[in-house]
């Protein structure tokens, strides 16, 4: 049984991550089980998941954080209880212990695995973050982050602020899909292949794969401003999460040194461009990031230091405006 990522190790020492288990949809048939109501959901996030801090930009850029509460749990895993060894997501004691982070609201609970318990006294997967919370029902709607933003695009359209942006288009789906295959399985989840690899032969086949994804990104952006052409869409938050973490984390703490993000111009520039997008900024907290990766995973990091990073300003100009949008 797998209680967090560091558990996911085959026998081969490869990486292999388990699906989520909440699957349940918010339906803008008001009838349904989960029916999109303002003021009925709360999403809880980590700043430094990148599947969760997707789920976070979605709320910002379809304007949905008056709809949908939310709470940032602590970056560093914790004992989540007393009785056993789990390390997971806990909660602030106080909205002052650490910035950026805060009690649960809700439930009081003290860390994200009570509110699985809470959700279902039988649960026995991860503890993960996202958590997309049914305040009425008292359960956990879905905790699959590539579920939840495909519902925050479609189904809250008459509760959000920017009903009319549309980051799943019907006429890009088939192209959106394809890109999403392959960045999740070779960038997003690739450099945790890299990261959490115990054997030598499988870090080299993830590595490999990454830096061969990331070159075809490069070679893409040379020709249109984002990965599925001159439209903004879900790919590209997808890809984005993983890009912004890239140099301060990944390039040292997952062993994805073969060439920095800053050494790609267009991955680069383009990973700014999309910072710069108003409300994905906030869905970014680097401290949060570092503090999270290099002080987590003690059997890559064991003493918990955290390199002093390149300090990266995201909101300097880029060149991507060349390409109509």
């Amino acid at each position: 049984m797998s209680r967090s990522a560091l558990d996911e190790v085959s026998s081969t020492g490869s990486f292999i991550r388990t699906p989520s288990t909440f699957r349940n949809f918010i339906s803008k048939d008001l009838a349904s089980q989960f029916p999109a109501v303002s003021g009925r959901y709360h999403l809880y996030v980590s700043y430094a998941c990148p599947w969760a801090s997707r789920c976070l930009a979605y709320l910002k850029l379809k304007g949905l954080d008056k709809a949908i509460s939310y709470t940032v749990v602590k970056p560093k895993w914790e004992r989540t209880k007393e009785t056993d060894e789990h390390m997971g997501w806990v909660f602030s004691v106080s909205s002052t212990e650490e910035s950026g982070a805060y009690p649960d609201p809700l439930n009081g609970a003290r860390s994200i695995r009570e509110l699985y318990e809470l959700a279902s006294s039988s649960y026995s997967g991860k503890y993960t973050v996202p958590v997309l919370w049914d305040k009425q029902l008292k359960t956990i709607v879905n905790n699959e982050s590539a579920e939840i933003i495909r519902m925050f695009n479609t189904e809250l359209n008459d509760i959000a602020e920017n009903a009319n942006l549309d980051l799943y288009p019907s006429h890009l789906q088939k192209v959106i899909d394809e890109v999403n295959e392959w960045v999740y399985d070779t960038i997003n989840n690739g450099v945790y292949r890299c990261g959490f690899a115990k054997k030598q032969g499988p870090y080299d086949e993830a590595v490999a794969k990454l830096y061969d994804a990331l070159d075809k990104c490069e070679e893409i952006l040379s020709k249109q401003r984002y990965i599925c052409g001159n439209d903004l869409t879900e790919a590209d938050i997808r890809l984005f999460v993983t890009l912004i973490r890239f140099d301060e984390v990944y390039v040292v703490h997952f062993k994805c040194n073969k060439k920095l993000l800053r050494e790609y111009p267009n991955l680069f520039n383009y990973t700014k461009d999309i910072y710069q997008i108003p409300g994905m900024s906030s869905s970014v907290n680097m401290e949060h990031i570092k503090k999270h990766y290099y002080g987590s995973h003690p059997s890559i990091n064991p003493h918990g230091i955290i390199p002093i990073g390149s300090d990266i300003d995201y909101s300097a100009s880029h060149d991507r405006d060349r390409f109509n949008s």
